[in-house]
């Protein structure tokens, strides 16, 4: 196990330059990027604006620049500034080196876990990443345990009545529950229940109330769970769906398989027949499937609820980063959860061995 272990590990380094590689390519043909946003900035208020501290390889602030002249520029909308100002624009950003360049030093960077300030933001990248972190964590757990407490015992229901009548109309519900969009249902329940067009029992926006420092504990708990409402069922709604189907599934190929026969042949109860035998060999693809179910529901599964419900988290974070072209953040966050998946892949195939021990990776090629 360990050479397995060993292999996957050295697999990664070309599996994420490639990630970072195809990232940077495209973003080198992205219009409107942080040298224009600035510029757009300065043209929007007629006048000079002042940068916080700067990313990538200059920290320096640009401050009291003269705007005047009519000159051409690379840049859309530089006409009429001046051209040393575009200059220290591109050196504070990084952007007066070759691109070559600039992807060798960040990877060199990112390898040290040392990704820069943000270009917008007085601070650094790590620092803005766990300051959100929090947020996302929160939502990530709570969805996949939502959806696992729910989904578990519906589908092994399913399996053993399938075909019924219970089978078949919870299945439509899984099915429409799995095709409506989580933010589209997220705006329904905003809209219903947050003091749109009908009833006003929930909190429109954040995670606590603006008073939660000083409310008692109990409060906190409530007030907590009272903002966390109408997100998580709007996000268990398509996590729970797939979750059920999959552990369905699992659950009727193995009851299907000769060993159950033989288990009911001898005499033992169905209960027992279920949960002794069949129980732990279904539950190999839903348990192996948790760790990559937790990242998903942590960051892309909650980027545009965030954004609905303005959850100040990561995936708020990074939709902003990707809107102003903060590209420290954009690509400090694309690293991590790069890095991120391939260890839970990792995570997934052990877990598969600590469940069921008859499974060896060391003898099967990668």
């Amino acid at each position: 196990m360990g050479a397995y272990i060993l292999r996957r590990i050295l697999l990664m380094i070309p599996t994420l330059f490639g990630i970072m590689a195809i990232s940077f390519a495209v973003i080198q043909f992205a219009p409107g990027g942080p040298v224009e946003q600035v510029i757009a900035r300065l043209t929007n208020q007629g006048g000079t604006d002042r940068l916080g501290g700067g990313g990538g390889d200059a920290g320096t602030n640009t401050t009291n620049f003269d705007v005047a002249g009519d000159v051409s520029s690379k840049y859309r909308g530089a006409q009429g500034l001046d051209p040393e100002f575009i200059k220290k624009l591109e050196k504070q950003f990084g952007f007066d080196k070759p691109p070559l360049e600039r992807f060798g030093m960040m990877l060199w960077n990112y390898s040290r876990f040392d990704f820069g300030d943000s270009y917008f933001r007085d601070i650094s990248v790590l620092d803005l990443i766990l300051e959100k972190m929090p947020v996302s964590i929160s939502i990530g757990l709570w969805i996949t345990l939502l959806s696992y407490l729910i989904s578990i015992p519906l589908g092994i229901r399913k399996a053993v009545q399938d075909g019924s009548t219970f089978d078949v109309w919870t299945s439509g519900v899984v099915i429409v529950g799995y095709a409506i969009p989580g933010f589209l249902f997220g705006i329904l329940l905003m809209v219903l229940f947050a003091g749109g067009s009908f009833w006003d029992w929930f909190p429109l926006r954040g995670i606590v109330s603006d008073n939660w420092d000083q409310l008692s504990w109990p409060d906190k708990i409530i007030d907590y769970f009272w903002h966390m409402t109408l997100p998580l069922t709007a996000l268990v709604l398509s996590a729970f769906a797939t979750t059920t189907l999959l552990t369905k599934n699992s659950f009727l190929e193995e009851i299907r398989k000769q060993y159950v026969v033989t288990a009911r042949a001898k005499g033992l109860s169905e209960r027992k027949v279920l949960y002794g035998h069949v129980f732990r060999n279904a539950m190999l693809i839903v348990i192996a499937g948790f760790p990559g179910a937790f990242i998903s529901a942590f960051f892309t599964g909650s980027l545009l609820i965030e954004n609905i419900f303005s959850l100040d988290g990561l995936g708020l974070l990074g939709f902003k980063s990707v809107i102003d072209r903060d590209y420290p953040v954009v690509f400090a966050n694309l690293y991590i959860f790069s890095l991120l998946g391939l260890f839970v892949g990792l995570l997934s195939d052990l877990i598969y061995t600590w469940v069921d021990p008859r499974i060896d990776f060391e003898r099967r090629d990668i």
